[in-house]
């Protein structure tokens, strides 16, 4: 994500990382079984031939205490028997009619599918038997604005077993933190587009993640079913919660609508036309190796979908259930990551049930004991693909990029004593600099290899070679085998992780050798081109390992010469023109 904000300081005032919207699941985890009913009905000593008389008791009593605060109150209860209503908007629209500024807002009753419990008969033991299926029932929702998470709702299946649904916005409550810290923001419905202190702002989010999840939802728990505790006074169970699905937004802010819709369109463009399926299986943390090939073994159906909203395009791509997009609110840029399906990410932590214990890489969990990690791996997606488009919108003209990878260059002479210099020493100012200026900038990434000003090959110094310095050829990209070289380290699978030779080797030869002889000379002539890359700062080597990294202006020049490279003559002449 850096490399995608120092593309766009000038246009950006900050950034905001979060969830957006959360739903929760509580569940008793003594009754979603069979054998857990069984327990509580012989608890009770009811007969499994009187469990729907009972259960229906049960149900009409939790509906009379669930709606009795309401009819207090005086709150709208409303029956719902069209499942085209957005109940969300319904209840902001009863909230602004009765000028609701905090508590219950209005119950809406509705019959939704879920999961419960129905007594069959087995024909052939002739006896009866419990049976856990799929069922349709009523469910009550209570909308509240509430003093914690602002706007909000909780969802109660009136039938057993009972289950909770609780959906929550992470930035109204943020909203509710930043009125209780003083800090001025505006606001546009779940978006924020200026923040006073953004630093402050992210502090706050930060904390979400470490509340006390266990008394926040207690009060909930008591507000939608007053009588549970009766229900279970002979069999006690406890809420397990959940998290069934989750939205963690990084919002990058701009100074302003215009600056944004400059800039959004080409962003697009580029993702739909680069991004591929291994691109997406990398931005959502799969092991895809560097050839592109994902193995028969694994299976991902990868979808993508570009669609028109009111407030402008949005790109979102799936994967096994899970998604990432890309979208405009405002002046607002947010990448967004919904996670349905943890499972499919590992995490590092320590084995269920032992939390003292040993940590290893395991299945991210989806109770809320693993929210700080679920921050994580979402919050690593959205970086990915705000890296993977940082180079696409680059006003500098073409010949600033060009001209210093397009002459020949002098890396330096080793430091007196036998001591080589610097890993990495470039020996000509960071690409994309102006050409002939002193004193550039040093390539991001790279801070502690300070970039040398270079000279043509025909302004070196006369004994520059009889004092060690080596000239190094200059690049051609528009050449077939410099092009083939850029084009391979310039890939999205080295985007996190970086190349090694033998990554370079597999994409340029089309594989490992079989004969070793031919594998060392494959190997010698794919070093020579890395440092023949790293002379001109289009690479940086990591310390301490056998990997290279593009370095940010690397990216935005290698993403501007192949471009160059691929276009056709009309396609330059309108954009120059």
């Amino acid at each position: 994500m850096q490399a995608f904000l120092t593309r766009f300081a000038g246009l950006v005032t900050g950034v905001l990382c979060g969830f957006d919207r959360v739903f929760l699941r509580g569940s008793l985890r003594n009754l979603t079984r069979p054998f857990g009913l069984q327990n509580y009905l012989w608890a009770h000593r009811i007969p499994f031939k009187d469990f729907g008389r009972y259960s229906q008791e049960v149900t009409d009593r939790l509906q009379v205490a669930s709606l009795r605060l309401a009819q207090e109150l005086g709150r709208e209860i409303r029956y719902l028997n069209d499942s085209e209503v957005r109940k969300d908007d319904l209840a902001r629209d009863i909230a602004a009619r009765d000028r609701i500024k905090s508590g219950l807002i209005c119950v809406l009753r509705s019959v939704d599918p879920c999961k419960s419990f129905q007594i069959n008969k087995n024909h052939q033991s002739r006896k009866l038997e419990i049976r856990y299926r799929e069922r349709k029932c009523l469910h009550l929702y209570h909308y509240q604005i509430h003093p914690v998470f602002g706007f909000m709702h909780t969802r109660i299946q009136t039938w057993f077993p009972f289950h909770l649904s609780v959906c929550i916005n992470g930035r109204e409550w943020l909203a509710r933190q930043m009125d209780q810290a003083g800090l001025r923001y505006c606001r546009r419905k779940n978006t924020f587009t200026w923040l006073a202190d953004v630093a402050q702002a992210q502090a706050l989010f930060d904390q979400q993640l470490q509340a006390n999840w266990s008394q926040l939802l207690g009060g909930l728990i008591e507000a939608v079913n007053p009588i549970h505790h009766e229900i279970f006074a002979k069999f006690p169970c406890r809420y397990y919660w959940s998290v069934a699905d989750s939205e963690w937004a990084s919002d990058v802010m701009f100074r302003s609508r215009a600056a944004l819709e400059e800039i959004y369109p080409p962003l697009i463009r580029y993702a739909v036309t680069t991004f591929d399926a291994v691109d997406v299986l990398r931005f959502l943390g799969k092991p895809v190796p560097a050839s592109g090939q994902v193995p028969h073994r694994r299976r991902h159906e990868v979808v993508t979908n570009l669609s028109e909203r009111v407030e402008g395009r949005r790109l979102k791509h799936w994967l096994n259930g899970n998604s990432i997009k890309i979208y405009d609110k405002g002046s607002v840029l947010r990448p967004e990551t919904t996670l349905r399906r943890p499972e499919e990410f590992k995490v590092y932590r320590a084995a269920q049930g032992d939390p003292e214990g040993p940590k290893a890489w395991r299945p991210l969990r989806r109770g809320i004991i693993d929210l700080p990690h679920r921050a994580e791996v979402c919050q690593a997606a959205n970086e990915r693909y705000l890296q993977a488009l940082a180079a696409v919108h680059d006003t500098t003209p073409l010949c600033q990029w060009a001209e210093p990878l397009c002459r020949p260059t002098v890396v330096p002479a080793p430091c007196p004593g036998g001591m080589p210099p610097a890993d990495g020493v470039p020996a000509q100012p960071a690409v994309g600099a102006v050409p002939g200026t002193d004193g550039a900038p040093t390539p991001e990434g790279s801070p502690t290899e300070p970039a040398v000003a270079s000279a043509p090959a025909a302004e070196v110094a006369p004994g520059a070679a009889r004092r060690g310095a080596r000239r190094v050829r200059a690049l051609n990209p528009l050449g077939a085998a410099d092009a083939h070289l850029l084009q391979a380290v310039s890939g999205h699978e080295f985007l996190t992780s970086g190349l090694r030779n033998r990554d370079l080797r597999r994409l340029l030869y089309g594989g490992d050798a079989e004969d070793p002889a031919e594998k060392r000379r494959q190997s010698a002539a794919v070093t020579r081109q890395l440092r023949l890359l790293r002379a001109h700062g289009l690479l940086a080597k990591v310390p301490k390992t056998h990997r290279y990294l593009v370095t940010d202006q690397g990216r935005q020049a290698l993403t501007a010469l192949l471009a160059a490279r691929n276009a056709s003559t009309q396609q330059l002449i309108k954009c120059a023109a």
